[in-house]
């Protein structure tokens, strides 16, 4: 079986509290997941859901890591052609900004099970195809791969 990986960070505090931007992108992540698993398993993949905690300390040094979600090995936004924000957030988060998603021009600062289930079959068809589904080559948002455009960081030379 194939395996589609999605990782999910959020800072968690002392008392494994988050901050209700990150509760609600969890409950979506949970959705997305189940509907994912739910298509794939017939095609011969498996989707898996690695969720990592943030310290406050490294969610002081690095905030807009905080709420960060990868789709086989690539970030989200790449995925979906969107970009990345932020904006001041609350709870366990004090008064940090952090992030944000913009895709086709409306941003999301809790991402929703839709967006999270689109990337997941972007990359699904990559794996179906036989490549890499975030590693080399490939078009944000398209699930063939064009000569060139590399996924920023995957060591590709092929560009």
């Amino acid at each position: 079986m194939k395996e589609l990986k999605i990782r999910w960070q959020r800072l968690l505090n002392e008392a494994d509290q988050t901050c209700p931007r990150c509760g609600t992108t969890e409950v979506e992540v949970e959705k997305a997941i189940d509907l994912l698993r739910q298509a794939m398993k017939p095609l011969g993949v498996a989707v898996l859901l690695e969720k990592e905690a943030l310290s406050p300390e490294m969610f002081a040094a690095a905030p807009l890591e905080s709420n960060r979600i990868w789709v086989g090995g690539a970030p989200i936004e790449w995925w979906l052609a969107a970009t990345s924000g932020q904006s001041q957030c609350c709870d366990a988060c004090g008064d940090a900004d952090c992030r944000t998603m913009t895709v086709d021009g409306k941003t999301y600062e809790a991402i929703p099970a839709e967006l999270i289930v689109k990337a997941g079959l972007l990359a699904a068809a990559r794996l179906l195809q036989g490549e890499p589904a975030g590693g080399c080559c490939g078009t944000p948002g398209a699930a063939t791969p064009a000569r060139g455009t590399a996924l920023p960081g995957s060591g590709c030379g092929c560009g």
